[in-house]
């Protein structure tokens, strides 16, 4: 079995064939060809730290993969990044490990990222402007991924900690040098600004009203992902031209979808989408509900697998 850093992975995974390949598995997703179970979820250490174990295997594939990724507050304290976790990746035929993916979490941010952006790319959106709620490292994956597929010459946005949001704020300015960032006050204020907006955040609330969304914008919730959470006012979702899930049946236990049951039969699977896209109106709404699948994880574990250098090369 291989154990790979997260330098390795890093150096493995381009943005480009990730989306490329988290396209091709939501679409397998939709498609039944998945072995996907509802996700585990254990709180550990606190009230605040949560881990959360996804799995999955798609049919004839010679791979399955298991993932565990946490949050745990505690880290920042050490001066940490508050994510952390690991990807297993094991033959099917005999049940071997083949590689563990020490990834710090990354992986997991990375692909939702590309899940969000892909789903923007689908939609064939041209927008210079794109809005983030949240400071994490899923703030600063997002205006990375979201570079990949539109014409960014600003982004803004919004978190509950100034100094956080500066910190995010500076840091995709160097990652995007050609793209302006700014902190807005407010989410409601980003919404203004922007017609695509990310939300990724931990909130247990609504972050955005009906209210603040202006005719065809394209909201894509990840924060969500536990029973609880919560980012988008339900009327929003009522409101939308377009609901697009990664998941119904996950989403109406996990993501926003939970606290609008209402609109479960209007929602459009992204992989059933992304199969035969199609043109939403102008002014519509287009609200996303992800809340992270394990195909996606079982992916990226493939495709970091198929692209790490062989041991001998690693020798020299």
């Amino acid at each position: 079995m291989r154990v790979v850093s997260l330098a390795e992975i890093r150096r493995a995974v381009s943005y480009g064939e990730l989306l490329d390949a988290m396209r091709e598995a939501v679409i397998a997703q939709s498609r039944g060809e998945c072995d996907t179970p509802m996700p585990m979820h254990l709180s550990v250490g606190g009230r605040d730290a949560e881990v959360h174990i996804k799995s999955s295997w798609r049919r004839g594939g010679p791979f399955w993969a298991v993932k565990a990724a946490g949050s745990y507050p505690g880290r920042l304290a050490r001066g940490l990044p508050v994510g952390n976790g690991f990807v297993l990746l094991t033959a099917v035929e005999t049940g071997d490990p083949v590689a563990l993916f020490l990834d710090e979490g990354w992986m997991t941010d990375v692909r939702t990222a590309a899940v969000a952006a892909m789903a923007t790319r689908a939609l064939s959106r041209r927008d210079t402007v794109l809005g983030i709620l949240g400071t994490g490292a899923q703030a600063r994956l997002e205006a990375a991924l979201h570079a990949e597929v539109l014409p960014l010459e600003r982004v803004v946005l919004w978190g509950r900690s100034r100094e956080r949001a500066e910190a995010c704020r500076s840091e995709i300015a160097a990652g995007l040098p050609s793209v302006a960032v700014r902190v807005a006050g407010s989410p409601a204020a980003v919404a203004r600004e922007a017609r695509v907006v990310v939300t990724a955040t931990a909130s247990r609330a609504p972050l955005l009203a009906e209210a603040d969304i202006r005719p065809g914008t394209l909201l894509l919730a990840v924060g969500s992902d536990s029973p609880g959470k919560q980012e988008l006012d339900p009327a929003i979702l009522r409101r939308a031209g377009l609901l697009l899930v990664d998941s119904i049946a996950q989403c109406e236990r996990l993501g926003e979808l939970q606290h609008a049951r209402d609109q479960k039969g209007r929602a459009v699977e992204l992989g059933a989408f992304c199969a035969a896209p199609s043109r939403a109106e102008t002014d519509a709404v287009v609200a996303c509900d992800f809340t992270g699948l394990g195909v996606e994880d079982l992916a990226i574990a493939e495709l970091a697998y198929r692209r790490l250098p062989s041991p001998s090369d690693v020798r020299g």
